[in-house]
């Protein structure tokens, strides 16, 4: 789908700034790290410490690119919930309820099944730019037909 079909997109800035330069800082910091190091201490890694080394390098790596890409955008006829660890994709008829109470660390959506799935992107550390977020997706959430039921208590 044509990026201008989008009905709104919001990416946390905070989230992004800080995972960005978490990664960057580690890719200086052990590379400064294993450069440095004596050529007869670089001999002492075998292949397996060096493979174990940069399987753990790489998992931290993406864990920082999917937080620093963590999104939540509207289309006309679904949403799309992009998360460190999973992305969903709901039609906004399986939406039943968005809540983002005081308190709350980010906003909940509740699906057809009462399914509760956090969304990332809109966290409360963005203070009122969240909030103003979350009013705008709920607003779009509404105008097609999600929200059938009463956001729950638990």
């Amino acid at each position: 789908m044509a990026s201008r079909d989008r009905l709104l997109t919001f990416h946390p800035w905070i989230v992004t700034g800080m995972s960005a330069g978490m990664g960057l800082s580690l890719i200086a910091v052990f590379g400064v790290i294993w450069f440095r190091l004596s050529p007869s201490d670089r001999a002492s890694f075998d292949w397996f410490q060096r493979i174990t080394l940069l399987a753990f390098f790489g998992a931290v790596l993406w864990i920082l690119y999917r937080m620093s890409t963590l999104r939540v955008t509207a289309y006309p006829d679904r949403l799309r919930v992009r998360n460190v660890f999973r992305s969903y994709t709901l039609k906004w008829s399986e939406v039943t309820a968005l809540r983002f109470r005081p308190g709350d660390a980010w906003l909940q959506l509740f699906d057809a099944e009462d399914n509760r799935i956090g969304i990332l992107a809109v966290q409360a550390s963005e203070g009122t730019r969240a909030t103003r977020a979350a009013k705008e997706l709920a607003a779009v959430a509404r105008e097609h037909g999600a929200g059938a039921r009463p956001t729950p208590e638990r």
